[in-house]
């Protein structure tokens, strides 16, 4: 276009003076145009970067994929915009089931026998820590074949959901110790008490480097059917709770902030938060009830229901509810909670007891599932704790002990006759 060159170019006449004077300014536009498109490509990288570290941040690792790790894991899955969701596996073989059985998990509901899959998950194999340390840690990302070596000091993991059995719950904190730190949040859905104190003794004894914890406890009822399958036999609720790191300026960490408002998003959990006083009563209430029905359907070997309307049996349920009742009522941390007295009286525990029994008359308690299975059970964490607790106090805790003992004797009988024991002496 003539307007746009200068009138002593278009005659011919000194251009080369004039393009030498307009050297620096066509030398600035190139200059601009690339620090326009660095600029770009490095804002390009910042939100891939981004983007990276708040899937990191989001990312929550399920560690048990028994019937209440299935359940949390699924429902994760199953929200409108689902968080990033890994498995911890302590199983070889679990990686090949896991390929062979669709790469996800499966609830069957109460009301029919078909479920629905969620998929989406990502694995990762951690060997349990007293397998050699080159081979602690393989990781599978989107459930691919290539195995992938996690390095040290990577993969923080900051949001853990621990649905272990009790006697397990430590080991497998401890095949992750090392990508926890002080910014992390442990949620324990474990039914047994004194796991927290547990896991600091052996694990955390540092105070400012422990990670923050969580404690929840539902009234869903599964039943495992294998696998990543199970059967949702009893809809219930899950109560929840962020436990204080005993200083007074009543801090919640930002990971326990994100596991509260996710959790309690989820309509199938009916999830709900509460105080932390509130929650231990619950919990206690759930051991006095597993502390007796536990126990008896282990040494009489039947289903839960089969403990009804038996005078005999009902004298033992009586005789072990009123040596626990005392015990709970004299814990310190319950002294000056309302309705207490009331709450933990001998004739409340029975009616709970009795309910439970009647509402899963059909169902095979966890701990003689652990029985029958040659695994070792969690009455250590039910009676065991009563009895520990006992001890503190000062109190009788006769039959509890008896029990404890008849139980882990049982268990023996059975692992010596699985493995054809036969006596040298």
């Amino acid at each position: 276009m003539p307007g746009s060159v200068p009138q002593c170019v278009q005659n011919g006449r000194y251009s080369l003076s004039v393009l030498w004077k307009l050297k620096d300014r066509l030398l600035s536009t190139c200059a601009a145009a690339d620090y326009t498109q660095t600029y770009a490509e490095d804002r390009a990288s910042g939100k891939e970067q981004a983007r990276d570290e708040s899937t990191a941040s989001m990312r929550i690792h399920i560690v048990g994929i028994g019937g209440v790790g299935k359940l949390v894991a699924h429902s994760l899955k199953a929200m409108p915009s689902p968080p990033p969701v890994t498995l911890v596996l302590h199983k070889p073989h679990l990686v090949d089931l896991w390929k062979e059985r669709g790469r996800g998990i499966v609830i069957e509901n109460q009301t029919s026998r078909i479920g629905y899959m969620q998929r989406g998950y990502d694995i990762e194999l951690v060997c349990r820590p007293t397998h050699p340390p080159s081979t602690s840690t393989t990781a599978w990302n989107g459930g691919d074949s290539e195995r992938q070596r996690d390095r040290p000091g990577k993969g923080i993991i900051r949001h853990l959901i621990v649905a272990t059995s009790d006697p397990a719950t430590v080991a497998a904190v401890a095949s992750v110790k090392d990508r926890l730190c002080s910014e992390s949040t442990i949620l324990l859905l474990q039914a047994g008490m004194g796991l927290v104190e547990e896991i600091n003794e052996k694990l955390f004894p540092d105070r400012e480097t422990r990670p923050n914890y969580m404690l929840g406890v539902t009234s869903h009822k599964l039943y495992p059917l294998g696998g990543f399958r199970a059967h949702h036999t009893g809809t219930g609720t899950t109560a929840l709770c962020m436990l204080s790191d005993g200083s007074s300026t009543g801090y919640w960490a930002p990971t326990s902030r994100y596991l509260m408002s996710t959790l309690t998003r989820i309509p199938v959990l009916a999830a709900a938060g509460f105080p932390e006083a509130q929650l231990k009563q619950m919990k206690l209430e759930r051991l006095a009830v597993d502390a007796v029905v536990g126990p008896l359907t282990t040494l009489f070997n039947c289903y839960s229901g089969d403990l009804l309307h038996n005078f005999a049996i009902n004298n033992v349920i009586r005789k072990l509810v009123s040596e626990i009742s005392p015990i709970l009522l004299s814990l310190p941390e319950l002294r000056g909670l309302p309705n207490t007295n009331k709450r933990f009286s001998p004739r409340r525990l029975s009616k709970l007891i009795l309910v439970t029994l009647a509402t899963v008359s059909r169902n095979v308690s966890p701990m003689l599932r652990d029985v029958r299975a040659g695994r070792e059970t969690g009455i250590d964490y039910a009676n065991g704790y009563i009895s520990r607790r006992a001890r503190e106090l000062g109190l009788k805790c006769d039959f509890n002990d008896m029990v404890i003992e008849m139980v882990k004797g049982k268990q023996q009988l059975l692992s010596r006759q699985r493995d054809d024991y036969i006596s040298i002496e």
